[in-house]
């Protein structure tokens, strides 16, 4: 006998708990994922990685490619370069060329580049306690939904 409760199971508000947004970005997109941020469709970012030695995203155990971060701000610039600045495909890749020829330039550790910020033990320590007591909070509430179901 299956028996229905009138009573949700779990309701959170945005009001009884703020939600940080911890800035965690993928490590791995797929093409259709890279396809909406950058607006391009699939098979133009294949027929990219015919054309750009630079391009060669991975491939999973089920041989789907996944990009990176890297590989994203590639396509970017490519798309810059074709769509923007309108280069040729071959003057797009001699300037790609050209930029792996210079040498890096150190960034300041500023709002510009966020990477670079150095972070304190104990904001990240306060910043995983909060993630705990969230996380516990939903536990407590999961569990007693639960036993009030039953």
């Amino acid at each position: 006998m299956h028996i229905q409760s009138t009573k949700p199971i779990l309701i959170i508000e945005k009001r009884d708990i703020e939600v940080k947004d911890f800035g965690l970005k993928k490590l791995y997109y797929s093409i259709s994922e890279v396809s909406k941020l950058t607006g391009l469709e699939q098979y133009i970012l294949r027929y990219w990685e015919t054309e750009f030695e630079q391009l060669k995203p991975g491939k999973n155990r089920a041989g789907n490619r996944i990009y990176t971060n890297k590989d994203i701000k590639l396509i970017l610039q490519i798309k810059r370069l074709l769509r923007e600045e309108k280069y040729t495909i071959e003057g797009a890749k001699q300037i790609l060329v050209d930029l792996q020829l210079e040498p890096p330039t150190a960034i300041p550790a500023d709002a510009e580049n966020p990477a670079a910020k150095v972070v304190s033990p104990r904001s990240i320590k306060k910043d995983l306690e909060e993630i705990k007591s969230f996380l516990l909070f939903l536990n407590s509430n999961i569990e007693t939904e639960r036993g009030a179901v039953r």
